[in-house]
């Protein structure tokens, strides 16, 4: 009697699977063996897979974030130090605001290569206070250690009233689909940093300077959207809430797991909002510009989802821009140009793979 061979393949390493079932797995982990704790509730264990841990302190959570930057996959050659100690900082701020909390502290540890100069060493702790000092907040402290290459993992504590705070799960038929500014614009700017140099000379050739200084810029000195996030918060308007850290499509499919009702969402192309320098970037580059905005990511823009009559009330004072709608589809969609609909893949950028 013969037996065959399971041709399934199951997955042996990381990059079988990805950052985000990656985070999936250890979720599940998570919430069949966390021990108990008086800080924890209801929030807490939502949050673990939301942009920060929230932790019930009374009135407020505590909310913790963060994120680790690596030289090889995270700096461009073009970005200075300073620049990345900046980055470090605006990246935890930014998951802050996508809860709509106020940040009160930051930890930094660093890796660091045994031949890094000391004015370079300078240079990222000038970044780090200046982003502290952007963003009001004290650094607190953190490690240091001797590494191959340079990291920069960055630790940040807020604060956000616990009947304010801002979540990926919330998002009902019918709310507005928005987003706090011009999406795609970081996007334009790792395309031109990151092509081979004989490719850089020829679009400094056919790219406006003015345009090469605009997406570099947002490419190189990011800004988290603290204030509206925390102006979100503290009104109470927005039924769900994320920042675009891996684009449009891969953050619009987390808010749609994220509930716990079956929501789709449609997105309307003409509303997608993509600025003339990244239009031209796209065209010099034989690129769709629409990809940098729903695939590429690193633009920190807030993505929410908020009732249609609160949308009009605050676009105005928060900047907000429609990009769509929440449905009961199940699906996410877009609606193109010529008005076809289409169903729209959520791969944005993810580590691993």
């Amino acid at each position: 009697m013969s037996s065959k061979k399971s041709t399934s393949h199951e997955p042996s390493i990381v990059s079988d699977i990805g950052e985000k079932k990656l985070i999936k797995r250890l979720l599940s982990m998570s919430r069949t063996l966390q021990p108990y704790s008086p800080f924890f509730d209801e929030n807490y264990f939502k949050s673990l897979s939301d942009d920060a841990a929230l932790l019930d302190i009374g009135d407020e959570y505590l909310v913790i974030t963060s994120d680790l930057l690596l030289e090889s996959s995270h700096f461009p050659t073009e970005m200075s130090s300073f620049q990345k100690g900046m980055k470090v900082v605006t990246v935890n701020v930014s998951d802050l605001a996508a809860m709509g909390a106020k940040p009160i502290g930051f930890v930094l540890s660093l890796g660091l290569p045994q031949d890094l100069p000391l004015k370079k060493f300078d240079e990222i702790m000038k970044g780090v206070l200046e982003g502290c000092h952007t963003y009001k907040m004290g650094l607190m402290g953190g490690d240091t250690n001797q590494s191959e290459e340079l990291i920069l993992s960055g630790t940040c504590l807020g604060v956000v009233d616990k009947k304010k705070v801002l979540m990926k799960e919330g998002a009902a038929p019918g709310d507005v689909v928005a987003v706090t500014g011009p999406l795609g614009v970081a996007a334009a700017g790792f395309e031109c940093l990151f092509a081979p140099p004989p490719a850089q000379k020829s679009l400094k050739k056919q790219i406006l300077p003015s345009t090469l200084k605009i997406v570099v810029k947002h490419a190189l000195e990011p800004l988290a959207k603290l204030k509206e996030g925390i102006i979100l918060a503290k009104k109470g308007i927005a039924s769900a809430a994320t920042d675009i850290t891996d684009g449009l499509a891969s953050e619009i499919d987390e808010i749609i797991e994220a509930s716990p009702h079956n929501i789709g969402v449609t997105l309307f192309e003409t509303m997608i909002p993509l600025i003339p320098e990244v239009e031209e970037v796209a065209t010099v580059l034989d690129r769709n510009p629409l990809d940098f905005a729903l695939y590429y990511g690193e633009d920190f823009e807030l993505l929410l989802t908020i009732r249609e009559d609160l949308y009009e009330k605050f676009k105005e004072d928060l900047g907000l821009i429609k990009v769509g709608v929440v449905t009961s589809s199940g699906k996410m969609e877009i609606i193109d140009k010529e008005g076809k609909t289409n169903i729209l893949m959520k791969n944005g950028y993810e580590h691993f793979k």
